[in-house]
């Protein structure tokens, strides 16, 4: 009676500095566990003003998308150049030595009669058209890329940080259970139960930390920056899973929209440059004494080649680009219908998550720490339980990440991201293609 008196005392003595800590790293792993973004429209989350700017200022600092903005005076110095005239007028000079010597000026004018300058300059309006959709849906792809790889990296600092105190907890408790094994209170065979939980966790603490490392990578490879700020928007998401608009004013449309409308312009650009443009000519001829005024209009004949294989390939040009449009649109629905079933289903399951999962995980966590150190579970049921809190943190990282993935694939790949970040930023902060 009075050993066992004795060994509770020491037992409790033994473990009292080392059951201090596990209960700081309870505290800890609690602080860990993410709150619902989804419940809380209020929420630091979902202020883009706290990182959205920075962000955005960095990705217009990137020397690709400094070369965009040259792409884009390119375009513009290409349509001034083709609203010049086609033709420049001809000046003539002759001289001819004889009995009466004869000199002769002359002045000939070429007409566009087909209108060339007129179809060149819609051609070079639709091809700017084209290439400003083209940098729209390029910086949208870029956007959502790099969001994805701020978001992938918030992710990985999350498990890193909860694998830190699921490691830092698990060797607390190791050390109880070397003190309850010395006095008998817990068996040898416990005992290394508990080392290899503690092993395990070091094991999942080492690959949490490459794949921080990996994702730090990640975000420095895309903006030569890893300290980039960002917070979690999830709350902000579901605003988006109602609104889709796929027509042809989607940037990911507009191009091969426009790719039509240039096989049109093509069709007349074709009869235009091949249209048979009269030259009108002025000359002054002075032979010896007397003096000669003549006018001249010549007209190419075109009975050896008439152009109409040359204009009839341009009019097939219609028919693929419109072909090609409609294959885009397809493919472009088929996206926004997977991304219309998907986000609602993950929205959902995350919600149940954060219902079940982070309303009693911290509670379970500390009380299964209490139990176990009471003896009231034995260790075996307390791993499990452990491993499965972790699971279940962890399977909603994984949520939380289809979620960011599934929304950024879509805004993307239908090019409304830019406008969708710009629309949350501070008027002075917007920035727009034009």
């Amino acid at each position: 009676m009075k050993k066992t008196i004795i060994a509770s005392l020491l037992l409790g003595c033994w473990a009292s500095a080392a059951t201090s800590q596990v209960i700081a790293a309870e505290a800890d792993l609690m602080a860990a566990m993410p709150t619902s973004q989804l419940s809380t429209s209020n929420s630091k989350a979902g202020q883009f003003n706290d990182w959205l700017p920075q962000m955005m200022s960095s990705f217009n600092a990137l020397p690709e998308i400094q070369a965009q903005t040259a792409r884009r005076q390119q375009a513009k110095l290409s349509i001034q150049a083709a609203d010049r005239a086609v033709y420049n007028p001809e000046l003539g000079m002759n001289y001819q030595n004889a009995t009466d010597d004869t000199y002769t000026l002359d002045i000939s004018q070429t007409i566009d009669w087909g209108d060339k300058r007129g179809v060149a300059t819609r051609m070079a309006q639709l091809e700017s058209e084209i290439l400003l959709s083209d940098i729209t849906l390029e910086r949208s792809q870029m956007l959502a890329e790099r969001l994805q790889a701020l978001a992938n990296q918030g992710q990985a600092q999350k498990a890193l940080q909860f694998q830190q105190q699921q490691f830092k907890r698990a060797k607390a408790q190791l050390e109880i259970a070397r003190q309850r094994t010395e006095v008998g209170d817990l068996s040898s065979v416990e005992l290394q139960l508990m080392q290899l939980e503690v092993a395990s966790n070091a094991a999942d603490y080492a690959l949490a930390e490459q794949a921080s490392i990996a994702a730090d990578g990640a975000v420095l490879g895309l903006f030569g920056d890893v300290n980039l700020p960002f917070y979690d928007f999830l709350n902000t998401l579901t605003v988006q899973a109602s609104k889709f608009d796929v027509s042809p004013e989607l940037p990911a449309l507009k191009s091969a929209y426009q790719q039509v409308l240039v096989a049109k312009v093509a069709a007349k650009q074709a009869k235009a440059e091949n249209a048979a443009d009269p030259t009108i000519s002025l000359s002054a001829e002075r032979e010896g004494n007397e003096n000669k005024v003549g006018v001249g209009v010549s007209i190419p004949l075109q009975f050896r080649n008439n152009y109409s294989e040359v204009i009839a390939v341009a009019s097939e040009g219609i028919t693929i680009a419109e072909q090609t449009y409609l294959a885009q649109e397809r493919v472009l629905l088929q996206q926004q219908k997977q991304f219309s079933l998907s986000l609602p289903r993950l929205t959902q399951r995350y919600q149940d998550w954060s219902e079940l999962v982070l309303t009693t995980s911290a509670a379970a966590v500390k009380n299964l720490a209490q139990q176990w150190r009471a003896g009231d579970i034995n260790t075996s049921d307390y791993l499990q339980s452990q491993r499965q809190i972790s699971n279940s943190y962890l399977a909603g990282l994984a949520l939380e990440s289809a979620l960011y993935e599934n929304w950024l694939t879509w805004m993307g790949a239908s090019g409304q991201l830019e406008f969708y970040l710009n629309s949350q930023l501070p008027q002075t902060a917007r920035t727009t293609v034009k």
